[in-house]
């Protein structure tokens, strides 16, 4: 049985680390806050974007765009979003599983990183690393999400990737957050679309390959900076989450250990009690 000393002890320890869980469930919370305002501000507009822009793919169905068909190179480009900063339980380890889940040969798999997490998580278990990003996590901008775009749509375009996919925490609620996967290039146009407005004629100015040339890396951009304002708030979240869990099995071993501390008390003084007595009983 441990001693009182090391009781007292081991319960400082874990009262200090409770404080820090706390502290940082707080900052969590206030950073979720504005992370949140965030994303439910600019889903609206990438979420009639990804409308629009699939309306009108599907109306360009019949002509032959780089972007709307497969490349000849067999290798794909992942975005892969995590965070630079763990304590946010399985945030970091469920996007990378999306990617080492997938039935892809290693070699034909380059990672755009963006966030430190998944780049080492992802290096580490032999994937090639094409790019990290890991500065734009700190305080995501539109610019951030266009620069990043830019560099894979250049793989794409030049042929060295045929396929580009991104990998992200999709943001529901504060306690909810889901790991996805998609498709961003060659565009894959849903069959919904195809039959909504079809017998609607749409008109290009100058023409459908010049147009395309301009919407299509924008709402690419649009799907990187939607997926980025996202990651942040469910980061957030999931630390909010993390922390406070922590802090609620701190304050368990905390009882638990002052309980063991009572008893380990009550056992020394029964002890020197019983000594007492004896050697009074001795003596008489």
């Amino acid at each position: 049985m441990a001693s009182m000393r090391d009781i007292k002890r081991r319960k400082q320890s874990i009262s200090s680390t409770q404080q820090i869980t706390k502290a940082m469930k707080l900052v969590s919370t206030v950073k979720l806050q504005k992370a949140k305002t965030r994303a439910e501000a600019t889903d609206p507009y990438f979420h009639y974007m990804y409308k629009t822009v699939s309306s009108i793919l599907a109306k360009s169905k019949n002509l032959s765009h780089p972007f709307l068909t497969a490349g000849e190179s067999t290798k794909k480009a992942v975005v892969v979003i995590t965070s630079n900063r763990g304590l946010a339980g399985g945030y970091n380890s469920n996007v990378v599983k999306l990617v080492t889940g997938e039935d892809w040969d290693k070699e034909d798999v380059d990672i755009y990183a963006i966030g430190g997490k998944g780049a080492e998580a992802l290096a580490h278990r032999g994937y090639h690393i094409a790019d990290n990003a890991s500065e734009i996590m700190e305080n995501p901008t539109y610019s951030d999400a266009a620069a990043m775009c830019q560099k894979v749509l250049d793989a794409f375009v030049n042929g060295e990737v045929g396929e580009i996919y991104l990998a992200y925490t999709h943001f529901k609620n504060t306690v909810s957050h889901e790991p996805e996967l998609i498709k961003l290039l060659p565009v894959e146009i849903d069959e919904e679309d195809l039959n909504e407005g079809s017998d609607i004629l749409m008109n290009y100015e100058p023409n459908e390959e010049e147009a395309l040339n301009m919407i299509i890396p924008k709402y690419v951009t649009s799907l990187f900076y939607g997926a980025l304002v996202e990651a942040v708030a469910s980061e957030n979240g999931a630390r909010m989450q993390a922390m406070d869990s922590a802090t609620s099995n701190a304050e368990e071993m905390i009882s638990d250990l002052t309980l063991k501390y009572n008893r380990a008390r009550q056992g020394s003084i029964t002890q020197e009690l019983t000594e007492i007595i004896a050697g009074a009983n001795a003596i008489s």
